[in-house]
């Protein structure tokens, strides 16, 4: 399964941006997706993630209500659309994938060691 983040740039604070994800090799409807994220000297943290099953989300407290995360299965893609960046959402950006993954939430994981694929990484600068 190869996985294949885009869509990275420089946007001034306060824009937005949408990150793609395309994903080969497997069948894409049977993962849950997610993002993580991760700023130097920080570890990878989890932003958000849509479930293989019915396309519930589950988004972290720092993104919630800026951030969304979709999928299309016909065309193998996640997607992470942000708005009304932040500085401190500067970061590599990943795109994952968890064999019918449900985490805690029952929508899928927060944890990085629970996914089975990721993607290459997709750097974003916010400047202030």
């Amino acid at each position: 399964v190869q996985l294949q983040a885009f869509g990275g740039g420089l946007v001034q604070a306060g824009g937005s941006l949408r990150l793609s994800c395309a994903v080969s090799g497997s069948t894409f409807s049977s993962y849950s997706m997610g993002w993580f994220r991760q700023s130097p000297g920080k570890e990878r943290e989890f932003v958000a993630v849509i479930s293989w099953r019915g396309g519930g989300t589950f988004y972290a407290d720092s993104v919630k209500g800026r951030f969304t995360i979709s999928r299309d299965n016909a065309k193998n893609t996640v997607y992470l659309q942000m708005n009304s960046l932040k500085p401190e959402d500067t970061a590599v950006y990943y795109c994952a994938a968890d064999y019918h993954g449900l985490g805690s939430s029952g929508l899928g994981s927060e944890e990085p060691w629970e996914y089975d694929y990721w993607g290459q990484g997709t750097l974003v600068t916010v400047s202030s």
